[in-house]
């Protein structure tokens, strides 16, 4: 039952992470592209990924802590077992892509996001759009890195 609650809360929170990027590329920007001007615009995307930027923080933790935990859950039932514990290849590919994806959002909350912050509240519209198109450069990025774990976990069959 611990094996499930952690699993399910691990799969929500990618949900979050992958979903809240897809909503931001492929809904949010375009309608706010053809509806606000672009101090409205800015200001708009400013506060979205704000917010989205914090829930993606706490998803990204709870990802790692509940991956770590099955993982130790998975290597203990082995060792319990007798048995040699050998990670699927699959796993290692999601833990690594899971490591890239955080820097990119490291960068992207912590350099790019400030650059858009400092932008806003000094009025500097053209600056917050070139931040705005760099943080989506590395939004994309994060997305097919997302997309990408998710088919492997699903091809590997232990997800």
């Amino acid at each position: 039952m611990l094996y499930a609650s952690l699993k399910a809360v691990h799969l929500l929170t990618i949900v979050v992470w992958i979903g809240g990027m897809f909503f931001v590329l492929a809904c949010l920007r375009p309608a706010a592209a053809v509806v606000l001007e672009p101090p409205a615009r800015v200001r708009l995307m400013h506060a979205t990924l704000r917010r989205f930027f914090d829930a993606v923080t706490i998803a990204a933790a709870l990802a790692f802590a509940t991956g770590a935990v099955m993982v130790w859950i998975a290597r203990s039932a082995a060792v319990k077992n007798g048995l040699a514990f050998n990670m699927p290849l699959d796993w290692y590919t999601m833990i690594g892509t899971f490591f890239v994806m955080l820097a990119v959002f490291a960068h992207i909350r912590l350099a790019l996001f400030r650059r858009l912050a400092g932008a806003v509240a000094n009025e500097r519209w053209p600056d917050g759009a070139a931040a705005l198109g760099a943080i989506r450069w590395e939004v994309t990025l994060n997305l097919v890195l997302g997309v990408f774990v998710i088919v492997i976990m699903r091809l590997g069959g232990t997800a």
